[in-house]
């Protein structure tokens, strides 16, 4: 078997085995394949061969296949025709994206080989046929022309479609896009940045013709203006599309043949050429050189500014790059259409357009996504440095194809793409590392919904801020239908900049991290989202996934990281965590989220067994206390401005502990501790301890009567607390409030100088255990300013209580 492209199709050639029985029906193949790929690589159309075609050299001759038949044979049988004026309009939509001869009302659009970017054409194509428009979750709900038929002709004349784009004079000054607008404010604030450079390689064909290549770059660049666009600020400092003649295109040859390792010189001098900043002022914006490998071997390297340029201009600049190529090669004229409008008409139509009602209507919808959006905070190596770097880097990875399998085959159950799957999985990923539930992930849409701009280069790809909520924890397949809402309500209002919408929802702008969006999310539908091991690349935002296909039918991808955030080892880790998580999914979409896993088998090796297989025996000690011990002058417990040395608590935890046992405190007897976050508070804790007592916190800002209850429910033979803790509830009864909760209960004022008297006043032999201290006694002060310094003689057993404590609706 051989799959090829064959005007934006992919057509599969088969030999069958036995040729009297032929290849399987067209439907049977499909759904054989869609086992395995995703849409977008089954091909549309396949075609039988008694043998394939060779070359003298023994390869297969791909100029000598069979153009596909269009008349569709399969359908024979099940077709049925478009029979009303809006069914035949859409059916000859539908035939010219999908290169076929005729399609039926029942016939399914994606069955067809339809995929998200050409349901994007379809729905700008029935909005300049129709003059309505229709969301792209219209066509996924309705994929049939008779069902679709049905919305269109339902659609009211209320729902007005936007104006067409239509060619302006060249007499006028020619504004830029909204985003060329943001581009070129960046590099205002960053003169000779690199970062939004895209560096096109294209591998030349054998016996390469070098004046019909250079003859075809130079029709591109004249073809479209936006090649041979500067963008110049006047006087008041407001930039301009400068569009200038044609003038050819330079294309210096650069031999390579003298080195070695000559993919390895490529990848050096495409890395160089990309490090080489344009100058948007004088330009030109594109740049292209000849890269001889061999003999008969070349590379065109190319590299444009992100500003005039984007990946699906990067498509249609290949495509007519080739056609061109391959007429001028046989000696014939440019077989292109004319273009009707270029990409400043885009800019001035777009500038018009978006004012008033419509962008009134585009805001409402994104006001009320991204109201109080939150800031992604993502757990890094280093600090934030205070203005953000570009320095980045890519790891690449792949899926195995059994996972990738699983894959396609949870987003079918849930009636989402793959890029809804993925792009719900990844906002798992990050709640997991930030602990955050609301999150905002940013995703490049083609953003040629009007049919005008489909064959136009420029840049038109717009960012769509997705907001993921994943409060409540709800099952995976929850939060997949979620994110499918989200996405195609966002698909429906893509026609307002990002650049603008971060202008009109004053986005605080902070030079650290990107606004709005500090992560995003890209899904390919070619094999272009590997990247190499760590490869060195500039980084747009903190992190970038994009995952795609591989020829095999299995996902690849690459995180495009922040190096002034994250070492390397970290996104190594974060690949196997998404791995995992895949892995996971895939094994039962209604788990929980909380429930997914993310640790590889290693992690979690490491994590239950390893780090637990402690063999050191424990410390020969009674209880806590007595593990509490350092250099007498070295600080123990600092709090505010006190600090405590481990002589100063050790003393003055060993005089309460005297008092304590001194007012008849026996071993595990409950002593209520009300007392705010302070020093006081670590010394009556190990007091208690030393005195063989059990310790029961209280929250001083608790009720009166709940800590009444507590020190009543437990039995508690005592209370610590200090005559100052009164919360702004008890202030106002101070007196009243200290009657309630002692209840006839001794208690222990840590700040009462009477206290501080007892203290000092105690002896310095064991206390006896029959002698009972009044607390309201004059004398306490000095009784316990009095007591002795060594620890109290009283045996402490392992298996006493501690302490006790009433957490929320229990009872202690």
């Amino acid at each position: 078997a051989l799959i090829t492209l064959h005007h934006d199709r992919l057509i599969a050639y088969l030999v069958p085995a036995d040729q009297d029985s032929g290849i399987p029906a067209s439907t049977e193949l499909r759904d054989h394949l869609r086992a395995t790929l995703p849409d977008h690589m089954i091909p549309t159309t396949y075609i039988a061969l008694a043998a394939f075609p060779r070359t003298p050299n023994g390869k297969i001759d791909r100029r000598a296949l069979p153009a596909p038949d269009t008349t569709r044979l399969d359908l024979a049988g099940s077709y049925q025709a478009p029979s009303t004026p809006t069914e035949q309009l859409l059916a000859t939509i539908w035939t010219d994206l999908l290169g076929l001869d005729r399609v039926g009302t029942t016939d399914n659009f994606f069955n067809l080989g339809g995929h998200s970017l050409l349901a994007t054409q379809a729905i700008s194509r029935i909005r300049a046929t129709f003059s309505v428009d229709l969301s792209l979750a219209t066509l996924f709900d309705q994929p049939t022309i008779a069902g679709l038929a049905t919305i269109v002709d339902n659609t009211t004349a209320a729902e007005q479609a936007a104006p067409p784009i239509v060619a302006v004079s060249r007499d006028q000054r020619l504004p830029l896009s909204f985003a060329q607008q943001r581009l070129w404010f960046l590099d205002q604030l960053n003169p000779g940045s690199v970062e939004y450079n895209i560096a096109t390689p294209i591998q030349l064909p054998e016996q390469l013709d070098i004046p019909a290549l250079h003859a075809a770059l130079a029709t591109l660049t004249e073809r479209h203006e936006v090649l041979r666009t500067r963008l110049v600020a006047d006087a008041e400092g407001v930039p301009w599309q400068v569009i200038d003649l044609p003038t050819g295109f330079h294309l210096p040859v650069v031999d390579l043949t003298a080195h070695d390792d000559r993919d390895q010189a490529v990848r050096a001098w495409i890395a160089k050429d990309s490090a080489t900043a344009f100058d948007l002022a004088s330009g030109p914006l594109i740049r292209g050189s000849l890269l001889r490998l061999g003999d008969d071997e070349h590379l065109l390297a190319l590299c444009m500014h992100h500003i005039v340029s984007d990946e699906w201009s990067a498509k249609i600049f290949q495509h007519e790059l080739e056609s061109l190529y391959a007429s001028y090669r046989a000696g014939q004229s440019d077989p292109l259409p004319p273009l009707t409008v270029q990409y400043a008409d885009f800019a001035a139509w777009q500038r018009d357009w978006l004012t008033g009602p419509v962008l009134d209507k585009q805001l409402g919808y994104w006001r009320a996504q991204l109201a109080d959006t939150p800031v992604l905070d993502l757990p890094t190596d280093r600090p934030r440095p205070a203005v953000r770097s570009t320095a980045g880097a890519a790891i690449g990875f792949q899926l195995n194809v059994e996972i990738t399998r699983r894959l396609q085959e949870v987003s079918r159950q849930n009636a989402s793409t793959m890029f809804m799957t993925l792009l719900s999985a990844y906002a798992v990923l990050l709640s997991k590392y930030t602990g955050q539930d609301d999150l905002i992930v940013g995703t490049p849409v083609a953003n040629r919904n009007h049919g005008e701009t489909e064959q136009l280069i420029g840049f038109f790809v717009n960012t769509l801020a997705l907001r993921a909520d994943l409060r409540g924890d709800p099952t995976f397949a929850e939060l997949l239908s979620q994110i499918r809402g989200t996405a195609l309500a966002a698909y429906t209002h893509q026609d307002l900049p990002f650049e603008q919408l971060i202008d009109e929802l004053a986005v605080v702008r902070d030079r650290s991290r990107t606004p709005l969006v500090q992560t995003l999310f890209n899904y390919t539908t070619n094999d272009s989202a590997t990247a190499t091991s760590a490869e060195v690349l500039p980084a747009k935002f903190d992190l970038s996934l994009t995952m795609g296909s591989t020829a095999d039918g299995a996902l690849a991808g690459s995180i495009q990281y922040s190096t002034a955030l994250f070492d390397e080892a970290t996104i190594r880790r974060m690949i196997g965590h998404l791995t995992e998580l895949l892995s996971a999914i895939t094994t039962n979409a209604d788990q929980h989220l909380s429930a997914l896993p993310i640790l590889t088998p290693d992690e979690h090796q490491q994590l239950a067994v390893d780090w637990n297989a402690a063999t050191a025996e424990l410390p020969q000690a009674n209880g806590i206390h007595e593990l509490i011990t350092g250099q007498p002058d070295a600080p123990a417990v600092i709090y505010d401005d006190t600090t405590l040395t481990y002589g100063q608590l050790e003393t003055r935890a060993n005089q309460l502990a005297h008092h304590l046992l001194g007012l008849g405190l026996q071993r595990e007897g409950v002593v209520g501790l009300c007392l705010p976050r302070s020093t006081h508070m670590i010394v009556a804790i190990l007091a208690i301890w030393k005195a063989g007592g059990t310790y029961l916190p209280l929250d001083p800002d608790y009720p009166t009567d709940r800590l009444t209850y507590m020190l009543t429910d437990s039995g508690a033979d005592l209370l610590i607390t200090t005559t100052a803790e009164h919360t702004a509830e008890h202030a106002a009864e101070p007196t009243k409030y200290t009657a309630e909760l002692l209840s006839g209960i001794p208690a222990v004022s840590l700040d009462d100088p009477a206290t501080n008297a007892a203290l000092d006043a105690h002896p310095t032999t064991p206390p006896d255990l029959s002698h009972t201290l009044a607390l309201d006694d004059p004398a306490t002060q000095a009784a316990l300013n009095a007591q002795p310094t060594t620890p109290p003689d009283v045996t402490v057993l392992p298996d006493q209580a501690a302490y006790l404590i009433y957490t929320s609706g229990s009872t202690g």
